[in-house]
């Protein structure tokens, strides 16, 4: 069985346990101090179209704005602090993709790209964000993840080389079977439910030669 990886949930600022402004550089450059083998983050888009790094639709919980983040321009959003739950830090700006892609040039650790179109549509994110990862050249070290598996099927559509993963808040029938008709490769389920899933993977995928990958959220099917 190979060896479980760490992926630093929105950099190291995950909601278990935060060393960082959770989904800033900050965050992203300690995950490589760290040594995690990878770094989960969220993908939105600004009232002008540019791809940022923020996990809440709302700004009041992480920065000293208010409001959804959809209706400031990237100008506007820069001149917030995303410090708020780590103002010890100091003023944090929010992170563009481009900034995050080019800080990542300088390490080998997995991606994995959350497109948070699961509340707000967001028309063009997937190709803007593809766009992106294709122009840095980092393709096959990207993981893409949502909610909204549509999302995941599109930028399976346009994105040669990447790997798909549906995310699941709840639980419903053959959960495996759903995510392989789709050509998906993992599930990254709720930790609410990843236990509960674990013991029925087992139960109908061993003989199938598939696999569970033990942590906190991730479970691989090939």
């Amino acid at each position: 069985m190979k060896k479980p990886q760490v992926w630093a949930h929105r950099g190291t600022g995950g909601w278990d346990r935060q060393y960082a402004p959770e989904n800033t550089m900050p965050a992203f450059e300690k995950a490589v101090q760290m040594g995690a083998d990878g770094v989960e983050l969220d993908v939105q888009l600004t009232k002008d179209g540019e791809v940022v790094i923020c996990h809440d639709e709302w700004l009041d919980r992480t920065s000293n704005g208010h409001g959804e983040l959809r209706e400031l321009t990237l100008a506007e959003l820069k001149r917030l602090d995303f410090s708020k739950t780590h103002p010890e830090y100091g003023f944090t700006p929010i992170p563009t993709l481009a900034e995050f892609l080019d800080f990542m040039r300088g390490n080998e650790l997995v991606i994995n790209i959350e497109l948070k179109t699961g509340r707000f549509r967001y028309p063009g994110l997937e190709e803007k964000t593809v766009r992106l990862v294709r122009e840095f050249g980092m393709a096959e070290r990207v993981w893409y993840s949502s909610f909204n598996h549509e999302s995941v099927l599109r930028a399976k559509e346009i994105a040669r080389g990447s790997h798909f993963a549906f995310l699941l808040a709840q639980v419903f029938l053959d959960m495996p079977a759903y995510a392989l008709r789709h050509g998906i490769e993992a599930l990254h389920p709720d930790s609410a439910i990843l236990w509960g899933f674990a013991r029925s993977f087992w139960r109908r995928r061993t003989r199938q030669g598939s696999g569970c990958m033990s942590g906190r959220w991730i479970a691989a099917l090939k």
